[in-house]
């Protein structure tokens, strides 16, 4: 664990249940700019499962989320110009859920803008195992400015 996730370089005290290094019980996604994509490698819990051996669908949920949000502000960040990402929330996301997601193996989560704004980006996701992708994901991130409640939250 040498090199620092988006989440630990720039958001190291956020408490964020899917994202938030800060959160001992939250998920802990770690997300690693790769290109134009960013990549994580998250391993499921047993605690995790809906019923024996397949993930929760609220948790896949919240892993695309959170992902695909970092995803965005990572965008931002570079399309701006700027040396650290703008607070971003969710606006809307929808999930599909392909096929049962495995708990007994990592999953590969990975995201990449597909259109984008000053102030906010539209990003796709997905949740991959053993070679099948088994959940994908279509949101819009917006940055927030001064005097929303998420404004510095990082």
């Amino acid at each position: 664990m040498s090199e620092k996730s988006l989440q630990e370089t720039y958001a190291p005290h956020n408490a964020c249940f899917g994202c938030g290094p800060a959160n001992e019980k939250g998920l802990r996604i770690r997300s690693f700019a790769q290109g134009d994509e960013v990549v994580a490698t998250w391993s499921p819990q047993p605690h995790h499962e809906a019923f024996p051996g397949v993930l929760n669908g609220g948790i896949i949920g919240a892993l695309l989320d959170c992902h695909c949000n970092w995803a965005a502000t990572h965008h931002l960040m570079k399309k701006r110009g700027e040396p650290t990402p703008p607070c971003t929330v969710t606006a809307d996301y929808a999930i599909v859920l392909k096929r049962p997601c495995p708990t007994d193996t990592p999953l590969t989560i990975k995201a990449h803008v597909v259109e984008a704004t000053n102030d906010r980006a539209v990003v796709e996701g997905t949740i991959e195992s053993q070679g099948k992708v088994r959940a994908t994901c279509k949101g819009t991130f917006v940055a927030v400015t001064e005097g929303h409640p998420a404004y510095h939250r990082w």
